[in-house]
């Protein structure tokens, strides 16, 4: 399943990128060890009187995949871009951070395909993007969606 940035916006998104091994640094630019994959969460929240709506990204950190993660960022939804913000556990400069960046503006400019062309899988954890509950249905399981949050995003 590629996901999708209505997908990533859902609220409750969770994808594990795999880079490719050769993965090329953007800074250093040259070939860099990196883990074999990094588990992400996106977490929407809605607006208040004291905030505005949000999109918060996470990393898995530790072992427990449902609660270890760290806050990496926000997302800004209209251009998928990962803002850091003085919250944020990483550096502009960390593989986390820029693998990210790289996989959603793919992601954002329809592309994804070009990913996994260069030998990077990206998968969904298997729930439904906007509730979270598993997804059994393989029509559900490809686009990230249940039958009933499909029609509402």
């Amino acid at each position: 399943m590629s996901i999708t940035s209505d997908f990533v916006k859902a609220g409750k998104a969770i994808f594990t990128i795999e880079p490719a091994q050769g993965y090329i640094d953007a800074n250093a630019r040259r070939e860099v060890e990196v883990k074999p994959h990094y588990t992400f969460k996106v977490q929407h929240k809605d607006a208040s009187d004291e905030w505005p709506e949000a999109w918060f990204v996470n990393l898995l950190s530790g072992p427990d995949n449902g609660s270890d993660y760290t806050y990496l960022g926000k997302l800004v939804p209209a251009t998928g871009e990962v803002r850091l913000t003085t919250g944020s556990r990483y550096a502009e400069d960390s593989q986390p951070v820029q693998i990210i960046r790289r996989v959603l503006a793919r992601v954002w400019a329809g592309d994804l395909a070009a990913v996994e062309a260069a030998g990077w899988k990206v998968h969904h954890e298997g729930r439904c993007g906007r509730c979270g509950k598993r997804l059994t249905v393989p029509e559900s399981i490809e686009s990230g969606f249940g039958p009933e949050c499909a029609g509402r995003v």
